[in-house]
């Protein structure tokens, strides 16, 4: 009888220490979007990120690890405006998986939601790495987020309709701390209104509209184009003529050009997070935020 009690006994603890099954299962292509899901969905949904903040969105390979992921996906939460267009398409087609299927209620685009910067009136191959609908690094302004996430909120109550309050809860909890958070952040950041800047890719560009930097200069002559060294030693010709303030460098940013312009031009260069995980202190979409603020009035005093 001991014997039978003491298994029954250790059932229930093995029960009990188990975690929760979790209601979604989310396959993010992003850091931050998946920070977003997790901040909106709490314990009712599992999320994995494709990427990490040290990765270009732009060059991933649909590995085999990723389509298994895709495979057992009930939601894919992605950045869209074809800023994925070189792999997602593969690994929702490898996996099979007709919830996660374009058009579907498990295949979520934040930027389809959004009104997108620098939206071309033509593309051509000449241009570079421009995309046809629309810048796509659309998360740097704290306000899409916020747009973002009542879409989110929204699609996740759909998917488990059971759970709906508790997503519209979470919800209504985030839009009230988020934006309290960008009053606190436009206020600290008034300094850098006006601001000159250097940038490498056009990643920044929504930064530098929500703050009002005023960007000089790309180090891509085009985007996605690495710069030539006649290239680079125009821009160091035309900076030192009207020097900026700041060369902005992300975490997966190759830091070469950077570096090689600012000992020439005698700029400080300013990495910033990017993403979630790009920095130490950015360990969610509150601290990125905080952190990115804090390391360019750091670097502009």
């Amino acid at each position: 009888m001991n014997s039978i009690v003491k298994i029954a006994a250790a059932i229930l603890i093995a029960a009990v220490t188990l975690p929760a099954q979790a209601a979604i299962r989310v396959l993010a292509t992003t850091p931050e979007w998946a920070a977003l899901t997790r901040e909106l969905g709490g314990d009712k949904v599992d999320v994995y990120a494709a990427t990490s903040a040290f990765q270009d969105v732009h060059r991933v390979d649909a590995k085999p690890s990723l389509v298994a992921r895709a495979r057992n996906a009930d939601l894919v939460v992605a950045a869209g405006a074809e800023l994925e267009i070189g792999w997602l398409p593969v690994l929702l087609r490898e996996s099979g998986n007709a919830r996660i299927q374009p058009g579907n209620p498990g295949n979520f685009e934040a930027d389809t939601n959004l009104r997108l910067l620098e939206v071309p009136s033509a593309v051509d191959r000449s241009m570079g790495d421009v995309h046809p609908l629309g810048n796509p690094h659309a998360h740097l302004d704290p306000h899409n987020i916020a747009i973002v996430a009542a879409a989110l909120s929204a699609r996740l109550a759909t998917l488990d309709a059971a759970n709906a309050s508790y997503y519209q809860g979470r919800g209504s909890d985030f839009q009230s701390r988020w934006q309290a958070a960008i009053v606190r952040w436009e206020q600290q950041a008034a300094p850098l209104k006006g601001v000159p800047v250097v940038v490498i890719h056009r990643d920044q560009a929504y930064l530098c509209h929500w703050l009002g930097l005023r960007e000089v200069a790309a180090i891509e002559p085009k985007p996605g184009v690495p710069p030539s060294s006649s290239y680079l030693a125009e821009l160091v010709t035309k900076l030192s003529a009207a020097p900026p303030k700041l060369i902005l460098r992300n975490a997966y940013n190759d830091s070469k050009a950077a570096d090689w312009l600012s000992e020439r031009i005698h700029v400080p260069v300013v990495l910033l997070p990017y993403s979630v995980g790009g920095t130490p202190a950015a360990h969610d979409l509150f601290t990125l935020f905080d952190d990115t603020i804090a390391r360019l009035l750091g670097a502009v005093k």
